[in-house]
């Protein structure tokens, strides 16, 4: 193992490879901070460009695009609400009203904090742990990963409101219902799709989460007539200091530390991803907070800002796990690199570490020197990145429009999805007119696919019995964890209320025995 390392690192310093690296950072953040545009699209359009390099230099490239991508992301999500990807969508629920109260200096400088502390200690775990953990992943079966999906929604109240629960619980239902349009990957048979081809592979998440957010809040931009607002003169010192006082760093540092190590055992798990470790993390961290700090969340709470941006970034490097080690790619992103590491006549898999030594760590201490080199190119640039808030409306609403509608476009070349973002925009409007929030219905999409297809095949091991739910030790205790969080915050809830009326009637009684005495 020591010998590989050295060979890594000896690969990994030549000045081409860091080169690579600082070339796939840039063009990973310019690219992430597109609407739209997220890694899968960042990563495919180096894909030719690798085609003349080494194989080791190549899959740095492109792993520098990768979280360069995520890194870069959180930007329009943070500045104009418009999620650069898939995986920083989280990020928006608090980012975006921080920028709102002329804070965006700080969420800019919290997210590039959070990301790189997140990139780096899953390149550190990475790093030692790789082959163990590989044969971690190899344990999860089928009714673990149905365990997980239900432990993931049973963060649903994280996404909502005080007094908002059912309206979350409705809206996540309403995911789930979306994500069953399209083939049953089981039978093979077509659903819900009213004859259309263009349904047959279902709705995609960016077109739903560009229709919810980006679009939506064009509109509504519109109807409350703040496009007509004549623009102030923005200064610099509008946007907000960059410095972090030293009581916000101790708010959120555990929080960070939570969510890195929590968000690379997501992104180990294949098919799990940066964008479920983000709403995961999010939803773990508002379970976390006292009753007060909660009721920040969703208006502008530092740790709601900093949980996801670390967890999709310790995800991402965490993705590398399963495609290295097993050959399995972790997320869409990692599917595409999977084809060009094919392309170049290497395959992932157990003995990538023994075959090739030098890809397989050189990729991985790569990661560390990109995530110190994003840092040292965002910290310095966020004082004129946040001048997009200075862009006056009447250019920025159709900028935002150019961007969304283009990145769903070319995600798959069909105006169908077009038609169909301009559709669940005009019922986002209508839901959100009427106070329904829309995160909860992402997180039922995302897991709703992933939920029915390791259900069904739990039930074809099970012989349809659902005892596969108590059967294996791994999967009753994910169960138990997720009964123990959707119960807790309602019998929490229940014991405040009863103790709040027995303290207020004991207070008179005491203050009379005190005036008679």
């Amino acid at each position: 193992m020591l010998d590989g390392i050295m060979t890594g690192l000896t690969t990994a310093v030549m000045p081409f490879n860091l080169l690579m690296v600082v070339v796939g950072c840039f063009a990973g953040t310019f690219i992430g901070m597109l609407p739209g545009l997220g890694p899968i699209s960042a990563v495919a359009l180096m894909i030719p460009i690798t085609y003349g390099l080494d194989p080791s230099s190549g899959i740095i490239l492109m792993a520098g695009v990768y979280y360069g991508a995520v890194f870069g992301g959180s930007t329009s999500s943070i500045l104009i609400n418009a999620p650069g990807c898939a995986s920083t969508v989280v990020t928006s629920f608090d980012g975006y009203p921080l920028a709102q109260q002329k804070q965006a200096g700080k969420a800019l400088a919290l997210a590039a904090y959070s990301s790189f502390t997140g990139g780096t200690i899953g390149a550190i775990v990475l790093l030692f742990a790789a082959p163990a953990l590989a044969s971690v992943s190899l344990s999860f079966q089928s009714s673990d990963y149905f365990a997980l999906m239900i432990l993931g929604l049973t963060a649903v109240a994280a996404f909502s409101g005080k007094g908002q629960v059912i309206k979350a619980l409705i809206m996540t239902v309403f995911g789930l219902m979306i994500a069953t349009v399209g083939t049953d990957v089981t039978s093979g048979t077509t659903r819900f799709t009213f004859g259309s081809v263009d349904l047959i592979d279902g709705i995609s998440f960016l077109l739903l989460a560009m229709a919810t957010f980006a679009l939506t809040e064009v509109v509504m931009t519109i109807l409350k007539g703040q496009h007509k607002e004549e623009e102030e003169q923005i200064d610099m010192s509008q946007l907000g200091s960059m410095k972090l006082s030293k009581e916000e760093i101790k708010q959120v540092a555990p929080t960070i530390g939570r969510s890195s190590v929590f968000g690379f055992l997501v992104g180990i798990l294949p098919g799990a991803g940066a964008t479920i470790a983000s709403f995961l993390a999010y939803g773990l961290e508002r379970n976390l907070a006292s009753a007060k700090e909660k009721l920040k969340f969703g208006k502008g709470s530092l740790r709601g800002l900093a949980a996801p941006e670390s967890a999709n970034n310790a995800a991402s490097t965490g993705s590398f796990v399963p495609l290295l080690t097993l050959g399995i790619p972790g997320s869409g992103t990692t599917a595409i690199m999977l084809g060009a590491l094919i392309a170049y006549g290497i395959q992932p898999g157990p003995r990538l570490f023994l075959d090739n030594p030098d890809v397989f760590w050189s990729v991985i201490i790569s990661m560390y020197f990109g995530n110190l080199v994003l840092l040292i190119l965002n910290l310095p640039l966020i004082p004129y990145i946040s001048r997009l808030l200075v862009i006056p409306r009447p250019i920025l609403i159709p900028l935002i429009l150019f961007f969304s509608i283009t990145g769903v476009y070319l995600v798959s070349f069909n105006t169908f999805d077009i038609h169909m973002m301009a559709l669940i925009t005009v019922i986002a409007i209508f839901l959100k007119l009427l106070e329904f929030p829309m995160a909860p219905m992402l997180l039922g999409f995302i897991l709703g696919g992933l939920m029915e297809n390791n259900l069904s095949r739990a039930l074809t091991i099970s012989d349809g019995s659902f005892a596969f739910l108590w059967e294996r030790p791994l999967t009753l205790s994910i169960v138990v964890v997720a009964v123990v969080v959707l119960l807790l915050p309602p019998l929490i809830d229940l014991y405040r209320s009863k103790k709040k009326p027995s303290t207020e009637v004991r207070g008179p009684e005491t203050a009379i025995t005190e005036g008679e005495g």
